[in-house]
């Protein structure tokens, strides 16, 4: 049998927290769904606990996610994230971040919130989730685009359901199963 986030995170110090109540559980809060996309486009090539592990910083360094201070973020700023030891300075990532944060204000202005922009398109494949997430966003692949939404319950699979956490998720309805209640309605 192979160990699953849920076997190994929750005796972890940092894994444990994030798994217990975060990993999973939906949200509707703009703030916090950019900051997952920028923490999902950072872990790219690296471990999620050190992404964890630098989370802190990465608020400092975003202005707590605030996505309009972030979309106006300019030249002087790229330069100081990209010399914050405290979070992952690679140009691609920091400048992804920032145009993200204003592609983030045109979906508020057409749809009122970044949550009302994935609901409206909820339920899609994750192949047609990668694809629209790359025509709207940069930095956006495959594996950035599945955890993001498996992260936030538009993808079920965050929890395995011998979880305790699952049964939690569950009374939650977050998106994926309404997706599932939806398909298996039509079938």
């Amino acid at each position: 049998m192979t160990a699953t986030y849920c076997d190994a995170a929750p005796a972890h110090p940092i894994h444990g927290p994030y798994h217990d109540r975060e990993y999973g559980f939906p949200s509707r809060e703009d703030s916090v769904l950019f900051e997952r996309l920028v923490l999902e486009i950072n872990q790219a090539g690296l471990s999620w606990l050190t992404i964890l592990n630098k989370r802190a910083a990465f608020r400092k360094a975003y202005r707590e996610f605030d996505i309009d201070a972030v979309a106006g973020f300019g030249a002087r700023d790229v330069k100081r994230l990209l010399g914050d030891a405290g979070i992952i300075r690679n140009r691609l990532k920091v400048e992804a971040a920032i145009e993200n944060a204003r592609r983030l204000q045109a979906i508020r202005e057409a749809h009122g919130s970044f949550a009302a922009w994935l609901d409206r398109h909820h339920p899609l494949s994750k192949p047609q989730w990668v694809k629209l997430f790359k025509k709207t966003f940069r930095f956006t692949g495959g594996e950035i685009v599945g955890e993001f939404l498996m992260s936030l319950g538009y993808i079920g699979g965050a929890h395995v359901p011998r979880c305790p956490v699952y049964t939690q998720i569950v009374a939650l309805d977050p998106p994926w199963r309404k997706a599932r209640a939806v398909s298996q309605r039509s079938a």
